[in-house]
């Protein structure tokens, strides 16, 4: 008999809430479900057989409920420790690690469990830390094999399967080498979330889809893994072997976990095929569908080298060393990580660097005393005393930055966590004199100094970085003359400006200063490869590649009007690639939308002005702005798409002083439309296009930044600046 203690609580309000959590994941739903079976009537052991726990668990919930109700089902407080663990995520966090080898005490510490939990979900899985994996699958029954393979997906309201292959003789296992990582993941649980099915009318595409699988992959035996069902019947016929989740792991982290594994064993499993899955979750998606269908291309036999391993990738940029020689560039590497977290734990720098827990210790304890790291409040820890994380002390160090326009010349001082101190700014004309512009600089560059007198220490001030258009020599500090700026040809600028700053002084390319800088203040959403688009006066590219800012061979690398002319066809006479008016968007912008009917009264002798002017009437859905807005994002699109297939990146920003709010959308869907629907290896990748996380200073701010850049991002020898 039910207990009437419990029935009499379970109104259809109650009901209701725990069917809902029943149906997510998480800790929750199974005890949701403890509470839904007990209210049938079910006995304590009838209900841990059904859903694969202990007794006591059953008993623990059932008392809970009945002393708590639904708060008495919700998590506790605990000293650090999650109610249940989910083995999956486990095995994930330790696939993505460094080399697959990540300490059970650092995933231990950013789980919240005892690294003794870690280790024992280790060895029940066969991943263990500095060994080749040989995984054992611990599903019901366990996968026969070692080598899986995730080889479809099929899912609708009532039943979700993931296929897993799997081969009888498995080849050498190879070094643990991951080929995705945790962005796609991410991709996938956000295409999941959004993901709405409807119920299967019966099982005869769910067969159909398990009879295509077996002629797709004749030569690989394939388990079916059940990660949700409203129905425990499995469909007729021996095409694939049937299996439920292990007992300890969510659908969704088995899920993680799988792919993870099949990228870290195979190659060949590239981010493509994990892409591909993500796609295809994304199609019903976007509008309600029966069923999601999902098989991957066949499985090539492995084509290893001679001593059966694969070729490992170019290892981690900002992976360090041991040996004590090279402190200063293992301070580097901390203060790399540092910045990159945020807030850290020594455990959680030295899991991250690959250095030791000694080196790690030496160095924080140098680095705290010099002031460019302070401590925070400490964290609770699983075993031993508390953990004493450690973050960038943004006063340690400042900047200021300089940005050359051809209308206004900015200066900004930042400080080491990349805050704005203060700014100032001064309008110019392109054609002034060089001596009276040198003059002009000084001005406002002391007057920003002036204004963070108080927040800037002496002995903390790293020197001046200067933007300016290209081209320039960096090696002179000479700028050549700048298509826009004729009336600075040949001017030394470095040598005019270090008789008046004496300090250290860098001259960057303004596109380039603005990579920097959004690499250094956009912290670990800008840790990978991208092109900076910096809309200013003209359009320039900077490039961050293989962790490091690209220069090229004279440190002039991102001109971008010549490849957007050349993307359009628009040669001169003479074969030279045209300068495009698309590429000067102040002037550009406002012609073309004059062109088309929209005249910008009062603002004919700015075209700055100008140009917000017709940002102001597209962002109020002016038909002649917009279409002039767009034809010249198109422009801008074509050399975006060029710059895509040539590096093969998979991230766009874009930023500068006319990447306004106003503009800022018809920028991103043209371009992003571009660089997603044209290129060659579209199915490969998909293109981010994103706004910069700088302000509208944004050289001014990159080229403080490249200070900071050229001090503390690590390098080895034959990566520096030249």
């Amino acid at each position: 008999m039910p207990d009437p203690r419990h029935v009499d609580t379970l109104t259809s309000q109650t009901r209701a809430t725990l069917r809902h959590w029943a149906a997510a994941d998480g800790p929750l739903a199974l005890r949701a479900r403890i509470v839904l079976l007990a209210a049938e009537g079910r006995r304590d052991a009838e209900i841990a057989r059904r859903l694969g726990v202990s007794r006591q668990t059953v008993g623990a919930w059932r008392h809970r409920w009945y002393s708590g109700g639904l708060a008495g089902l919700e998590q506790r407080r605990r000293t650090g420790r999650p109610v249940t663990v989910d083995e999956a995520d486990v095995v994930t966090r330790t696939l993505l690690a460094p080399g697959g080898s990540g300490a059970s005490r650092a995933i231990a510490r950013e789980l919240g469990v005892s690294h003794a939990t870690v280790a024992a979900i280790r060895r029940r899985w066969n991943i263990m830390p500095d060994q080749p994996i040989v995984p054992r699958i611990p599903t019901r029954p366990p996968l026969p094999g070692a080598d899986t393979w995730v080889m479809g997906l099929y899912g609708d309201a009532d039943r979700g399967v993931l296929l897993v292959g799997t081969r009888t003789e498995a080849p050498r296992p190879a070094a643990a080498v991951t080929v995705i990582d945790a962005e796609v993941l991410a991709g996938l649980d956000r295409a999941l979330d959004t993901l709405r099915l409807e119920p299967a009318s019966d099982d005869q595409e769910f067969s159909a889809f398990l009879a295509d699988a077996a002629a797709l992959h004749a030569d690989i035996t394939l388990h079916a893994v059940t990660l949700w069902s409203t129905d425990e019947r499995r469909p007729a016929g021996s095409l694939v072997s049937h299996h439920d989740l292990p007992v300890r792991a969510s659908w969704r982290g088995f899920l993680n976990a799988l792919i993870a594994l099949d990228s870290t064993s195979h190659p060949e499993s590239s981010r493509r095929v994990f892409l591909d899955l993500v796609a295809a979750l994304e199609r019903p998606a976007q509008s309600a569908g029966r069923s999601v269908r999902w098989l991957r291309e066949r499985v090539a036999e492995h084509q290893s080298r001679p001593d059966g391993g694969w070729p490992a990738p170019d290892a981690p940029s900002f992976s360090g060393v041991n040996q004590l020689d090279l402190g200063s560039f293992n301070e580097c590497v901390v203060i790399e990580t540092v910045r990159l977290v945020g807030t850290v734990t020594r455990g959680e720098i030295a899991h991250r660097t690959g250095l030791t827990q000694q080196s790690v210790s030496r160095i924080a304890r140098s680095l705290l005393d010099r002031g460019f790291l302070v401590e925070d409040a400490q964290r609770r820890a699983t075993s031993g005393k508390p953990r004493t994380p450690v973050r960038l002390c943004g006063s340690a160090a400042h900047a200021l930055g300089l940005h050359i326009d051809p209308e206004v010349l900015t200066a900004v001082v930042i400080d080491l966590d990349g805050a704005l101190v203060c700014t100032c700014t001064r309008t110019i004309s392109a054609d002034i004199d060089p001596a009276e512009f040198v003059a002009q600089a000084v001005e406002v560059g002391h007057e920003a100094l002036g204004k963070a007198r108080g927040a800037v220490q002496p002995n903390g001030f790293l020197g001046v970085g200067v933007a300016v258009p290209g081209p320039v020599d960096i090696a002179s500090g000479t700028v050549l003359g700048p298509p826009l700026m004729r009336a600075w040809q040949d001017l030394p600028l470095l040598y005019l400006l270090k008789e008046h700053f004496p300090c250290p002084v860098l001259i960057e390319k303004d596109s380039l200063a603005a990579a920097a800088g959004e690499r250094w203040i956009g912290r670990d959403r800008r840790a990978r490869d991208f092109a900076y688009l910096y809309l200013g006066t003209g359009v320039g590219s900077g490039l961050y590649l293989n962790g490091d800012l690209y220069r090229g061979v004279s440190a002039n690398a991102g001109e971008f009007g010549q490849l957007c002319a050349l993307a359009l066809d628009r040669v001169a006479a003479d074969g030279r690639p045209e300068i495009l008016p698309e590429c000067n968007p102040p002037v550009s912008v406002p012609q073309f939308a004059e062109r088309l009917g929209l005249h910008t009264i009062g603002t004919e002798h700015s075209s700055t002005e100008a140009y917000r002017a017709v940002g102001r009437a597209a962002a109020a859905g002016h038909p002649a702005a917009t279409a002039a807005l767009r034809e010249v994002a198109r422009a801008v699109g074509r050399g975006a798409l060029g710059l895509v297939d040539l590096l093969d990146i998979d991230l766009i920003v874009l930023g500068g002083p006319f990447f306004t709010d106003d503009v800022a959308d018809c920028y991103l869907e043209e371009i992003g439309r571009a660089v997603n629907e044209f290129p060659t290896a579209r199915r490969l990748r998909r293109v981010h296009v994103e706004r910069s996380v700088l302000s509208a200073e944004a050289a001014a701010v990159g080229a403080a930044s490249t200070l900071f850049h050229a001090t503390f991002t690590p390098r080895l020898k034959g990566r520096e600046r030249g």
